[in-house]
């Protein structure tokens, strides 16, 4: 329900659902002239917050509709997560410039921790190079990594990996008796590296989010 300001609200729920004056007045504690006044008087100026309270339980509405301030839904609000001026390649292999990261998106803070539960400075994205993951991951893609997701918590997925001075996005299957790794492309078109030792990888973090342009 919109309303022009928190009076006309007021009065508006008032008449709907039959609500007396007086009645309202007692439960918020104040003598039984006080929404009466509030309303037609326009006195007090404004609700106090326990007022406002009150009434935002009683009718099932946000305190910001009776001139509280608005406050994000808990656990809500937008996660900044930067950006790596470089590219992971999914092709020969993508030389990192200068790391300097900066903002880039934002995330909404309960969607993010259905994905990872990783600490926002964990997390960056970088640019896709190259055709060797399509069709999963395209050029110019942006990939979310979790920095946090290598090492002991390798597994099968899509990762991020630095070989020599270059990054590159492949998908890793582990072998789970043996420990060894198979660097895969999903693009048959190119090659795979079969059953590496863990030391040969030099992880940098899992993929857990891709974003792409449409045409």
């Amino acid at each position: 329900m919109m309303a022009d300001n928190p009076r006309t609200l007021l009065e508006r729920l008032c008449v709907e659902r039959g609500e007396d004056f007086s009645s309202l007045s007692r439960l918020l504690g104040k003598n039984s002239a006080y929404i009466q006044q509030y309303l037609r008087r326009g006195t007090p100026k404004r609700l106090g917050e326990k007022e406002r309270r009150t009434l935002a339980r009683y009718f099932d509405m946000p305190e910001s509709s009776f001139g509280g301030p608005v406050r994000p839904p808990p656990g809500g609000g937008l996660v900044p997560v930067m950006r790596v001026p470089v590219s992971a390649s999914a092709g020969q292999g993508a030389i990192p410039s200068e790391e300097a990261a900066t903002p880039y998106f934002a995330f909404d803070r309960r969607w993010l921790r259905h994905m990872t539960a990783a600490p926002s400075d964990n997390l960056v994205i970088i640019r896709v190079e190259g055709d060797s993951m399509a069709p999963t991951l395209g050029d110019g893609d942006d990939i979310l990594v979790d920095r946090g997701d290598c090492g002991e918590r390798l597994r099968d997925g899509i990762y991020v990996l630095r070989v020599d001075e270059a990054l590159i996005v492949k998908r890793l299957a582990l072998n789970p008796v043996s420990r060894r790794v198979t660097v895969q492309s999903d693009n048959p078109a190119y090659p795979d590296w079969p059953d590496l030792k863990l030391n040969a990888i030099h992880c940098i973090g899992r993929v857990i989010w891709a974003a792409r342009k449409v045409a």
